[in-house]
């Protein structure tokens, strides 16, 4: 096993094995600040490690072991480069591939609502997705199809399908057919991208469609939302300052009787935009659901700055407050089947190493709580030197977590980011750091899609004689009468609950109230109509 760079990373946890004492003696050094992901690295994912169990007598963990690989560069847009990752991912006994299938409103495939990219790196005709489904369970590797949720793109020069949202949808567009995020100040991009407006209910329900076509005509694993929530550029700890799209803000006042124009931390405004991406994800699932049961619905999640002690801290968390992202309730209401931390943080940084064990700590809790939900560590290799990533793995072991995620096969180190190394330098030495011998990866793992057969769901919709389809609070009643869940209804009168105890149950809102049934497993159970006055 070769020996690791000589950077500096603090030894400080017990978890540390003797094989990485030499290397790790080193004195701290680096940035004294975090640096949150950038817009394009926010929601990275890991590729997937085989799932396949050795040979041996021995018993297999349990454990997810992912790679991000992001289609900012080179990775997965050629057969050779599919070869490699493959290759590469199998040789680091990694059983997960988070794979960037969309980029910005478009597709690293041929078939799916987005259009197919304009990336002139990709063959003409070749399916990137495709083909690497078929090579990376060829490996027993899983794939997760990673699309960007809201930004849709960060060029002056259009995308050439006509179908593509950014031209259906933006700048050139009024009124409602007008999708795109809007910041307080009339600002219309983020950084360099456009974005898509969660409140807008056309937006939404083309973002849901993104997910479901690719299930539908792909065999993926899963899928993973990625930067579901309210942009960055905001002051740190909030408030959020984006969501004034006119339409959005039209079903704001309509369904909530304000008046006016919210200021950014007006605290109605706050849990309506945060509502808006709760049922995003929430629709989303089911949809994906209904089409594949089997098929992992995940998230790339914020962990910006201190982890918070409890669900009450979380709710005054960064995460919360900055970028309006409840993934809290998206793992209690099991929304989620697998929750993917993106816990950036330098190991060699001491604030954000105290920062990383916070959040997986976090983690656990919720795990403990919801075992249902798988909860993943994602570590930033690319802000890292190996010795700090491979303690992130112990620590994230140690935590009790479900695995670990590493952001990303592009930049596998903080040499490659920095451009001090390349990654055809760095890659064979952090496969023999991972998996050589005396490695956190030395051993195979396992993991496996979602068992449908403990899939209870239930969705439905509704209509109005007056007034307006979203915000409708739709509850979830017993056999006894009482209220076991609660949920609002989205733009499009859509609600849906994933999580309740087994029996008969009836849906109500506004007063109606359904014929009682009993939701089976391994499908979503489809309630009639329900017709509010």
């Amino acid at each position: 096993m070769p020996s690791f760079p000589l950077h500096p990373v603090p030894l400080r946890r017990s978890t540390l094995t003797s094989a990485l004492l030499a290397p790790l003696l080193l004195a701290a050094c680096g940035p004294a600040l975090e640096t949150p992901p950038t817009p394009e690295l926010s929601g990275a994912a890991v590729p997937p490690q085989s799932a396949t169990p050795p040979t041996s007598s021995r018993a297999v963990r349990k454990e997810l072991r992912g790679l991000w690989v992001d289609a900012f560069g080179p990775g997965l847009k050629t057969p050779q480069e599919i070869d490699t990752l493959v290759a590469d991912a199998a040789a680091m006994n990694v059983n997960v591939l988070f794979a960037q299938v969309g980029r910005r409103g478009d597709c690293y495939c041929n078939n799916a609502a987005m259009p197919r990219t304009d990336d002139p790196a990709v063959p003409a005709g070749f399916d990137p997705l495709a083909d690497l489904i078929a090579k990376a369970h060829a490996r027993g590797i899983q794939v997760h199809a990673w699309i960007i949720t809201t930004a849709i793109w960060n060029s002056v020069t259009p995308p050439t399908s006509p179908a593509h949202a950014f031209n259906a949808h933006g700048l050139s567009t009024t009124g409602r057919d007008n999708w795109l995020m809007v910041k307080n100040d009339g600002t219309m991009r983020g950084g360099a991208d456009w974005l898509l407006d969660p409140g807008h209910p056309d937006a939404a329900e083309y973002i849901r469609n993104m997910y479901v076509s690719v299930v539908r005509n792909y065999d993926v694993d899963g899928v993973q939302f990625d930067r579901v929530r309210y942009p960055d550029y905001n002051p740190v700890g909030g408030p959020n300052t984006w969501g004034y799209n006119a339409t959005a803000l039209e079903r704001y006042r309509a369904e909530t009787g304000a008046t006016g124009t919210p200021e950014p931390g007006d605290p109605v405004w706050s849990a309506w935009r945060t509502q808006q991406v709760t049922n995003l994800v929430r629709e989303t699932a089911l949809a994906v659901k209904a089409v594949k049961p089997d098929v992992s619905v995940n998230a790339a999640t914020i962990t910006y700055g201190a982890g918070p002690a409890d669900e009450a801290g979380f709710t005054q968390s960064r995460t919360a407050k900055e970028v309006l992202q409840d993934w809290a309730t998206w793992v209690r209401e099991g929304y989620l089947d697998v929750n993917v931390m993106m816990n950036y943080k330098r190991e060699h940084v001491a604030d954000q190493a105290l920062w990383f064990e916070q959040w997986n700590a976090f983690g656990a809790r919720m795990l403990e709580v919801n075992p249902e939900v798988a909860q993943v560590s994602g570590s930033a290799i690319y802000l890292n030197y190996q010795p700090g990533s491979v303690q992130q793995i112990l620590d994230t072991r140690a935590a009790g977590l479900s695995g670990w995620a590493g952001y990303s096969y592009r930049t596998p180190d903080a040499d490659v980011n920095a451009g001090t190394r390349t990654k055809e330098q760095v890659i064979p030495e952090l496969t023999a750091n991972l998996s050589g011998v005396g490695g956190p990866f030395e051993g195979s793992a396992r993991w496996e899609r979602p068992n449908p057969a403990k899939l209870r769901a239930v969705s439905g919709q509704i209509t109005v004689g007056s007034g307006q389809l979203g915000g409708r609070t739709v509850e979830l009643l017993n056999e006894q009468g009482e209220v076991v869940a609660s949920t609002q209804t989205d733009g499009q009168g859509r609600y849906g609950f994933m999580r309740f105890p087994y029996g008969r149950v009836q849906v109500r809102a506004g007063g109606v109230t359904s014929r009682d049934f009993t939701p089976l497993p391994r499908a979503v159970y489809t309630v009639p109509v329900l017709a509010l006055p």
